[in-house]
């Protein structure tokens, strides 16, 4: 077996999707008897679902699944969701965001984890991944050539060894596997505790048609947040608690869970029937390392962090996803061993990024008294969404790159590390972007003069053995705007390679003596061939 996965969640689910759309055999095992009944997580943000849409269908079902729910979005603080004068935080609709359509051709998707959960397993499952769920991980070792994993059927008790190349570890912010491993952790650590209520109400005027409503709630009785409009045919109140005063989930009687949505809605006499009730802990937890030889961490087992910003579903769906090609390459025998050491030098500092400013905006929701040594909020949020930049041995800097994380997609600079610009061109006389030619494998764009360099491409390819395909911005695509070049920052006569995640592993400004030596280089390096 080429691939283990340990965890049904969004990084575990996305990994197993990925890989078996990509053709290669991939096991999942998970505790739970099945997906989140839960909304938990809501929304999937627009760098999230340009590495998923590769997988047929899949952006077709979240488009539905928010059209089914709404049109925007309303955040505040407040008391309860009767208070006349909530603290507005976002009080948007989707037209806020229309410069994005400048920026990716997908569209942001507020679907509820639940429902996006069962759309990754449908479709991994029908891909070929085995799917395992009331299966737990018992134990694992590991040696030069793979790893063997003991799992256990939590119904009838049996056990399985299981061999297996690679395992990703999606183990949630406790991760097991992580524990076992001995990788060291930092953050704020736990943050505390809440016990998750589903219920279903009549809030009458106190919400709005198709709008999810996320109001942070501080009153005389608790703290918490409560989200409606979910998509699920139920809210949810989240209260916390505090483990070190004595308070449990035990606490959380019938009747009192009924209390705390009256008191949550300002609606004292509000007919209320629960739904489902969990807890879970909120925490800021980041993994020294992503990768203890053939394991790799993921999602909250690699950072967790506090749900404020709604940015920690998407950053472990795109672990899943960008383990998925990088394993695949490995596997496939495109790219050497130690080309799966880029995993770490490039999530890692961004997943430590996602996390702290989530938690700057978990200390701008709480009183000022407790928000001493949280950092400052982002100065541009989306550009830690969806312009955030890669450095490592997978990526060929150019000579004075300033090394920055992130970089304004408004204006992007096309060159390596950076995400790959959406440009419209048109092929066969149909609009498409150029996002639309990544996922499947790499790509070289190369300008109006750029013959060479496809002709090279090909060659590159069938003497390497990589999946490349190549194009010629101005031949088989056409550039009406004559956008791509400035955007790309290359001339007629350069390229540019793309890796299968839209990520500009290398540029070339203009012609070269020997195009197919220099992309034999380039590829060589890359992929860490020897």
């Amino acid at each position: 077996m080429p691939v283990l996965v340990v965890g049904a969640g969004y990084a575990g689910l996305s990994a197993a999707a990925l890989l078996a759309w990509r053709g290669v055999p991939v096991t999942l095992v998970e505790r739970h008897v099945s997906t989140s009944v839960q909304p938990k997580a809501f929304g999937v943000n627009w760098r999230a679902l340009e590495l998923l849409r590769p997988v047929p269908g899949v952006e077709e079902s979240l488009g539905q699944i928010w059209e089914g729910i709404g049109d925007g979005m309303r955040i505040a603080i407040a008391s309860s969701l009767s208070d006349p004068e909530p603290n507005m935080i976002v009080d948007g609709r989707q037209d806020d965001f229309g410069f994005m359509t400048e920026i990716t051709p997908v569209a942001s998707v507020g679907a509820p984890q639940s429902r996006v959960e069962e759309l990754l397993r449908d479709r991994a499952e029908k891909l070929g991944a085995d799917l395992r769920f009331s299966t737990e991980l018992v134990s694992l070792e590991q040696d030069a050539d793979g790893v063997t994993a003991l799992v256990a059927d939590r119904v009838t008790g049996e056990e399985t060894s299981v061999r297996a190349d690679y395992l990703v570890a999606a183990d949630g912010y406790r991760s097991p596997v992580r524990d076992r491993l001995g990788i060291p952790t930092t953050g704020k650590g736990d943050l505390g505790h809440a016990c998750v209520i589903m219920f279903d109400a009549d809030l009458g005027d106190l919400v709005r048609d198709r709008e999810v409503t996320l109001w942070y709630l501080r009153n005389e009785t608790f703290t918490g947040a409560i989200v409606t409009g979910t998509g699920v045919d139920s809210h949810v109140l989240s209260v916390n608690y505090d483990l070190g005063a004595g308070e449990s989930e035990a606490d959380f009687t019938e009747e009192r869970c009924r209390d705390l949505v009256r008191i949550a809605t300002g609606l004292p006499a509000l007919d209320v029937r629960l739904l489902d009730r969990t807890s879970y802990g909120m925490a800021h937890i980041l993994a020294a390392r992503y990768r203890q030889g053939r394991v790799f961490l993921a999602g909250d087992a690699a950072h967790t962090m506090p749900p404020t910003g709604g940015q920690g579903g998407s950053a472990a769906l795109q672990d899943g996803c960008d383990l998925a090609w990088r394993l695949w390459l490995v596997i496939s025998g495109q790219a050497g061993a130690g080309f799966l050491d880029s995993y770490d030098a490039e999530r890692r500092p961004i997943g430590e990024l996602t996390a702290d400013a989530q938690l700057a905006n978990l200390g701008v929701r709480m009183p000022p008294a407790m928000r001493v040594g949280y950092p400052e909020p982002l100065d541009d949020p989306i550009a830690a969404i969806i312009g955030y930049r890669y450095h490592s041995a997978a990526i060929l800097a150019e000579t004075g790159d300033d090394g920055s994380l992130l970089e304004d997609p408004r204006d992007p600079t096309g060159r390596p590390g950076s995400r790959a610009p959406h440009v419209v061109l048109r092929r066969d006389d149909r609009p498409i972007s150029t996002l639309d030619l990544f996922g499947s494998g790499f790509v070289l764009l190369a300008g109006p003069r750029g013959e060479a360099w496809t002709r090279a491409a090909q060659v590159a390819a069938d003497w390497l053995g990589v999946r490349l395909t190549s194009y010629r911005i101005g031949g088989e695509l056409e550039d009406p705007a004559g956008a791509w070049q400035g955007r790309y920052g290359v001339g007629g006569d350069g390229a540019v390679l793309v890796r299968p995640d839209g990520y500009v592993a290398w540029r070339a400004s203009e012609a070269v003596a020997d195009p197919e030596d220099v992309l034999d280089r380039v590829l060589t390096a890359v992929l860490a061939r020897s």
